[in-house]
Formats: C-alpha cells, sequence, structure tokens
C-alpha cells in the first residue's frame, strides 16, 4: 500500500512529525514499513523557463527557435513542440541535466542553429502521459523555480506492508486513521454526508441472486458526463503511488478505491440491455465473456458476475467487460459501489490468473457499510471534474446486513497483560482514537461497538492487543520472568510409562504405535461374551473404512495384527510392546472412559538374535513371558505383599482369550493389574497366526496405585555365605513355586535367598510326581556361621516342606 504525505494530511495532520518518524510509529503499529523516497526527487534539477521570442527554424519546417528566459539568463533553444509560443512558461532541463528516462542534456547544434537545453513535455518528464507538447504552465510563474516547487510536487511517498488481517489500511484514509491513534489529531470524514439511496424515481434495477457472495451493492447512475484528462493534481497522485492515469472516469473510480479502499466500477449505462443490475453465478450456457483487456475468459460456475437483462458485463470485484466499457462517446454512466465475498473473489482470480488492486482488496475483505460513503465521494468528484449531472437517488440493496460486534473489555485485564498502570479514560481515548465507539459501563468496565471495517476484532484480548499498539510497545515496562527454581511435579503415569518403555526396549522388545480405530470383529476373534464391558464401544461418525469403524478397548488385536503381518514377511521372532489408551464406552451419548494400558506379546525363538551353534530350537514359552512380567515389577520396585502373591493361578478368572492352562493373573498386595500367558488357539486362528503367541497386559493406572518398595542401600556382605542344596520328591499337583514361598514365608533370619534351579519328571520318579531341586543361601551380617547352626536351621525348613507338602527326599540326594 503507497501514500504520499500531502494525500495523507487531507484526512489528519502530520505536523510535528517527519516522514521518517511516521514510518517508525506505523511499523510500530503493526504496519510494516518498506521504504520512503521522495517523490519526483529526480526532477530537483528542472527549473521554469519563459519562452520570450519564438521564430521559425532556417532549415527546418517543424522545428523552432526560442528565445528563453532562464531566470539568469537569456538563452537560445530549438524546439519542436507543436505549442511553443511567445508568453509561455514552461519546464527546461538545462546542460548538464539527466532526464528520468536516463537521456542526459547537452549543449548542440540542430541542424546548424545552436540549442542550450531542453524544453519538456510531462512524458518526458515522468509526470504523466501527456506528449502532446511541452508542459503549458501558469504564465504568472516566475521563470527559474525549482519545478516541483512550482507545481507543488515536493512530497514523500511512503509503502507499507499489510498483513491479510488488516484490510482497513489499504487506503490512505485507513492509515491516517492508524496516524490520527498517535498523532493526536482529529480524523477528517470521507464526505459531509451522505446521500439516501432510496431507489425511487430511478430508470434501472438491481437484484442480488446470491446474498451470501454480495452482501451489498450500490449503484448511481450520471448523466451528461464530459470525458476528459483527470487534473493534474490526480494524476499525479495515481502516478506517485504506480497507477496510470487514463481519463476523468476511470482516475476518479481509482482514486476513490485508493482513498478509502472500496473499489469501484463504471458501467457504460446506455449499453446496459434491460437497464438492469443482476448479481449471480454463470447459466449454463454461459461459457466465457470479454474483458476490458479485450481477452476472452472462461467462466465457471462458481465465478460470480455482474450482468445486465441478457449477459455478463463484469467479473465481480475482478475486472469490467468490453461491452459496457466507458469510452469517448459515453454521456451517461452508471457507478457501483459493493461488497463481495472474499473467497469467491480470490477464486476467480486465481482462476482467470487477474490480480489487481480491486481483487487485492476484495479477497481481504471490505466494509460493506463503506459502500454508501463511497459513491457518495466518487459522485462528488465526477460532479466537479466531469460536469456529471447525478440523479437525486440511487439504489442500495443490502442482504447480507449485520450487527455490529459489541464487546465488554475489563480494565484490570488491560492493566495486567500490558503489566503497566492506565485509567479507564486513557483506554476508551486509545479506542476512540481508531473510531471504536466507547461506552463506560462502570468504574472497571467499557462497553466497545467494535467498526465494520476492523474484521480482525473477535474477543477482548484482541481489543487489548489494539491498546497496546497505541500505547506503543516500547513504551511497555520490560521485567524479568519469574521462573521457580523448584523442580516441577511430573505427570506419575508419564514417568511410569517412560520407565517401561525404556525396560522393555532393553530387553529386545520394539515398540508398536497402532491406530486407537480398530475393527469390530476383533471382539468376535478374542472371545469375547457378550456381557463383557469391552464390547461396548464407541463408534466413529465418519469413519476413515469400515476396518477403523470404532475405538479400540483393548490393545492386544492390534499387535496380534502386527505379528502376523511380520510372519507373512518371514519375521516370524517378534517381541513387540505398546502402550496407549483403551476406551471404555460405560454410557450411551457420553465420552468414553480411557485407560492406560501396556500390552507385551513375544513368538518365535527365545533367543532371536544369539548363534544358532548355541541356541538353535529354543522357543519361547510360558516361563518367558512370565519372566518378563517378574523382572519388569522388579525394575519399578513393586511389592508383592505375601510371598507368592504376585502370580494367582485362576483359570475361571482368565481372560477369554487366555489358554486356561497357560495363564496367571498379576496380583500384587492383591491388586489385580492384569494378566499374562498363552493366547487362545482360537484367537491365533482368527488372526491367521500358526505358531504360540505369549501376551502381558496391565492396566497402568491401576500398577500406579499399588506399593512400590522403598530404594535402599546395602553395603557388600562382610562374612561367608553358606550353601545348601535339597532335591525333594512332591505330587505333581502342588506348583513347584508354592516351596518357594512357603520357604519365603518361615521366620530365619539368616535365610538370604532361596532358589528353584531344576524341575524333573521322568524315571525313576514315579507317574504323578517330580523332583525339585531347590539351592538355599544363608548368611549372617555380624559373624560366619558355623556348619551347626546352618544345619539345624536348614533341617528344620527341609521338615516344614516335607510335612506341608508330602514330600520325601529324591533318592540319591543329599542335604
Amino acid at each position: 500500500m503507497k501514500f504520499t504525505l500531502s494525500w495523507l494530511n487531507q484526512f489528519v495532520s502530520t505536523q510535528g512529525f517527519t516522514a521518517a518518524q511516521i514510518a517508525d510509529r506505523l511499523t510500530m503499529l503493526g504496519l510494516e514499513v518498506d521504504s520512503v523516497h521522495d517523490l519526483f526527487a529526480e526532477l530537483a534539477p528542472i527549473t521554469t523557463a519563459r519562452v520570450t521570442e519564438v521564430s521559425k527554424h532556417p532549415d527546418a519546417d517543424k522545428l523552432t527557435v526560442c528565445t528563453v528566459d532562464t531566470g539568469e539568463e537569456t538563452v537560445q533553444i530549438v524546439c519542436g513542440a507543436p505549442n511553443v509560443r511567445p508568453g509561455m512558461v514552461t519546464a527546461l532541463a538545462k546542460p548538464g541535466v539527466k532526464l528520468p528516462d536516463g537521456t542526459k542534456i547537452k549543449k548542440s547544434k540542430v541542424r546548424g542553429v545552436a540549442s542550450a537545453g531542453m524544453l519538456c513535455s510531462a512524458r518526458e518528464l515522468g509526470i504523466n502521459n501527456d506528449h502532446g507538447g511541452i508542459m503549458d504552465l501558469d504564465d504568472s510563474l516566475a521563470a527559474g523555480l525549482p519545478l516541483i516547487d512550482a507545481l507543488t510536487m515536493r512530497d514523500t511517498v511512503i509503502e507499507v506492508d499489510l498483513t491479510p488481517n488488516r484490510p482497513d489500511c489499504a487506503s490512505v484514509r485507513g492509515i491516517a486513521r492508524e496516524v490520527a491513534g498517535f498523532a493526536g489529531g482529529p480524523l477528517q470524514p470521507l464526505v459531509p454526508s451522505v446521500t439516501p439511496l432510496t431507489g425511487k424515481d430511478v430508470d434501472y434495477s438491481v437484484e442480488i441472486e446470491n446474498p451470501d457472495l454480495c452482501p451489498r451493492y450500490t449503484a448511481r447512475k450520471l448523466t451528461n458526463v464530459r470525458i476528459a484528462p483527470s487534473p493534474l493534481w490526480m494524476q499525479q497522485r495515481l502516478s506517485a503511488v504506480g497507477m496510470r492515469p487514463i481519463n476523468n472516469i476511470v482516475d476518479i473510480t481509482n482514486y476513490v478505491m485508493l482513498e478509502c479502499g472500496q473499489p469501484l466500477h463504471a458501467f457504460d449505462f446506455d449499453t446496459l440491455i434491460g437497464r438492469k443490475i443482476v448479481v449471480r453465478t454463470p447459466r449454463t450456457d454461459e461459457q466465457e465473456m470479454v474483458t476490458l483487456d479485450g481477452n476472452k475468459r472462461q467462466l465457471d460456475a462458481e465465478m460470480l458476475l455482474i450482468c445486465d437483462g441478457e449477459r455478463p458485463v463484469a467479473m465481480a470485484g475482478v475486472m469490467g467487460g468490453l461491452d459496457t466499457e466507458i469510452t469517448e462517446n459515453t454521456t451517461t454512466i452508471l457507478i457501483e459501489s459493493a461488497c463481495f465475498n472474499p473467497v469467491s473473489i480470490r477464486r476467480t482470480a486465481r482462476r482467470l490468473g487477474l490480480p489487481s488492486e480491486s481483487s487485492y482488496r476484495f479477497e481481504r475483505g471490505v466494509d460493506p457499510d463503506l459502500a454508501d460513503k463511497a459513491l457518495e465521494r466518487a459522485v462528488d468528484l465526477l460532479v466537479q471534474y466531469a460536469s456529471a449531472q447525478p440523479d437525486a437517488s440511487g439504489v442500495d440493496v443490502y442482504p447480507g446486513k449485520t450487527e455490529p460486534l459489541r464487546l465488554q473489555l475489563r480494565l484490570e485485564r488491560v492493566c495486567r497483560l500490558l503489566g503497566m498502570p492506565l485509567s479507564l479514560d486513557q483506554v476508551a481515548g486509545y479506542l476512540q482514537s481508531i473510531e471504536f465507539v466507547v461506552k463506560t459501563v462502570d468504574e472497571a468496565t467499557l462497553d466497545v461497538l467494535v467498526p465494520s471495517f476492523r474484521i480482525d476484532i473477535e474477543r477482548e484480548v484482541d481489543l487489548v492487543e489494539e491498546v497496546a499498539r497505541l500505547v506503543g510497545y516500547n513504551s511497555i515496562p520490560t521485567s524479568q520472568p519469574f521462573i521457580r527454581m523448584d523442580y516441577p511435579e511430573r505427570d506419575p503415569l508419564r514417568t511410569l510409562r517412560q520407565q517401561i518403555a525404556n525396560h522393555l526396549v532393553s530387553q529386545g522388545f520394539s515398540e508398536a504405535i497402532n491406530y486407537s480405530f480398530v475393527n469390530e470383529s476383533h471382539l468376535e476373534l478374542c472371545r469375547l461374551t457378550e456381557t463383557d464391558p469391552r464390547r461396548q464401544l464407541t463408534r466413529l461418525l465418519n469413519p476413515l473404512s469400515e476396518d477403523q469403524a470404532v475405538m479400540r478397548s483393548m490393545l492386544l488385536p492390534g499387535l496380534l495384527e502386527n505379528i502376523r503381518r511380520n510372519i507373512n514377511f518371514q519375521r516370524s521372532d517378534i517381541r513387540l510392546f505398546e502402550i496407549g489408551k483403551v476406551f471404555l464406552q460405560q454410557q450411551e451419548g457420553m465420552l468414553p472412559v480411557e485407560r492406560l494400558y501396556l500390552c507385551a506379546v513375544l513368538s518365535g525363538q527365545r533367543y532371536p538374535q544369539a548363534e544358532p551353534l548355541y541356541f538353535s530350537g529354543q522357543q519361547a514359552d510360558f516361563f518367558d513371558i512370565k519372566g518378563v512380567a517378574t523382572n519388569l515389577m522388579q525394575i519399578l520396585r513393586v511389592d508383592e505383599g505375601e510371598p507368592g502373591a504376585m502370580f494367582q493361578f485362576q483359570p475361571e478368572a482368565l481372560q477369554p482369550y487366555c489358554d486356561a492352562h497357560n495363564g496367571v493373573l498379576l496380583s500384587p498386595q492383591q491388586t489385580p493389574i492384569g494378566s499374562l500367558g498363552a493366547v487362545h488357539a482360537d484367537t491365533l486362528k482368527g488372526f491367521g497366526i500358526r505358531q504360540p503367541v505369549y501376551f502381558l497386559e496391565i492396566d497402568l493406572e491401576q500398577l500406579l496405585v499399588v506399593r512400590r518398595r522403598a530404594k535402599q542401600f546395602s553395603s557388600l556382605p562382610k562374612y561367608p555365605s553358606v550353601k545348601r542344596d535339597i532335591s525333594l520328591v512332591v505330587p505333581e499337583s502342588f506348583p513347584s513355586g508354592d516351596l518357594l514361598h512357603a520357604i519365603r514365608r518361615q521366620p530365619q533370619k539368616y535365610l538370604e535367598s532361596a532358589e528353584i534351579f531344576d524341575v524333573y519328571r521322568g524315571k525313576p520318579i514315579e507317574a504323578g510326581h517330580k523332583s525339585v531341586a531347590l539351592a538355599l543361601t544363608y548368611r549372617s551380617a555380624t559373624a560366619t556361621l558355623d556348619d551347626q547352626t546352618v544345619d539345624k536351621i536348614h533341617q528344620k525348613i527341609v521338615n516344614s516342606l516335607m510335612a506341608d507338602f508330602n514330600a520325601r527326599y529324591r533318592e540319591g540326594s543329599e542335604v
């Protein structure tokens, strides 16, 4: 967005501020200034001069020899302009001056006649495109004045890079509004008053078929229009901001657009068929139209058009049509000032490849309440510079009118967010300076009516940002941030998850991450009963596919799918785990309960990465997954409570997808937190898996509440240990682990550890029995134990085992 300081001063006084200061303040307001440069600085050497005498060139019919008063001396210049005359004041480029196009003026002879300079046209000086003759200036001007001073062309151009959320600043008056916020001067209105557009006594009509795409359309007819060049001051301002002057009608519409941000368009009224305007999308038989640049444009069903009674006459918000173009013969025009849907205009401009100043503004959002004011401004200028006679009224169709946004602004929040004290009057003054309507609710609250041109203001905090901009970011006090030096409390569940993941990875497991959206058939494959709460599923309203129609209520099916896929790719040795949420629907219409679970699976060889020479054929079994669980509980220091209470063999309580003979519950301190075992053969068959799979499931939120052992330090033992082995034959009905639990329950202070190192079945052990070999370690922390003391304790343990388990010594064993 470009503007000049003189244009800006038309709406707000910048007295007391230099161009550099204004640029700096605008940047601090969030309107980044890209450049600041003096306008027509290259014309500084050009001066005014008076032609005192004119005679014909002796050797050229179209050239004249002029005697010119430069203000300092009289010189002779050869000129080819047809409009040169005695007494004329014009622009002079003296020898040594370089013109804007790079031409350097020198003393020379033209057809044998000396010429000391050049009398210039407006185009040669880059002022406008007029090349009909040399510049004809006011005869009252003195010779020798700098041209830019004589024509009051000394000015400064500032270019601002706007962000997409500030379309209100895509105009000179929009920038002036921001300047008024810090300069403190009053902001001048665009027009003193607006003519009511009642639609009465007009001979044309306006119809909007798509109100969503065109919330407002205003129009006014003017007759007896005289097509001519626009005034010099207007041409200079348009040229200064990069727009080419064309004629008074086109220039006025462009000028008003740059001035207030409302694009306008003028139709030759006599070319409008049916004397009507219809805003609509193309009919099925309307495939193309010719725009002002003479090109045929292909139409699609989504493009918004301005049409007359039969055909499209303009691409709404982008470019007008050739059929209704303003020409030299135009005498009656219809001026359009409308508001269009930003998305529709952006789509049309992109598809046609027609970016323009008009579409730039419509794409970002034009204030619909500005349409009638911009129309009034354009009519005033047309009356003044085109001798037009406007109709007494016009048409205003406004189907998209909305109530302005009203927000409550609390003074306490403003001061807290900015970190500085402000009074209610100060805050109100800042907002009122940029045309917000503010009323006091009480001593701590303001009622703020957001103007329609501020589409970026939606919440109270946006108003606080406006106050911050106007106060000045440099004025907001700085302070050191408050940083607590204590260690922040961590989420215990997150910490537990990290501990488990790190440990399982160290044990050779790989972490899997599966979708939470699963196939409902998994529940059948896992043999869940109809009353199982995991069958109460959370269904997706718009699933990606039938295989992802419900939220998962368990993790195991996803890992079984992973195993099947790995086996299909000939990777049969698998160790996987997943830590993720399951979703348990408890009430219809309510959000599900989310719980964090761990599920680990293993299948294939016990040592998949080991050398086949030493470990060939050793397949993982139930004890491997039990070892994973035991080791995990030890790492997490979970207190099992009573000895032997960690694993409970309760076939009736096992999961339906667990083999009844190869599964246990994980119940430290008699608190069920999960289960482990072999996956049921029917479940494996349903998933297409032909090798055994063992699983471990733990409810991590339940694990979090069980008691853990505190970390304790113990020094290395000073005294030696004494070891004793024992081999007992016991009935098969007794689990081997029960012998260990029985030993650990005995109050023997010197017993350090007890372990099973062998379980044997077969000859010579009779059927229905097994041999269990145990290693017991004894140690005293205060003295060396003698054999007599150890034998006494050891025998007491053996007698207890024989009595409790109907055991006997294995033949050949030693105590």
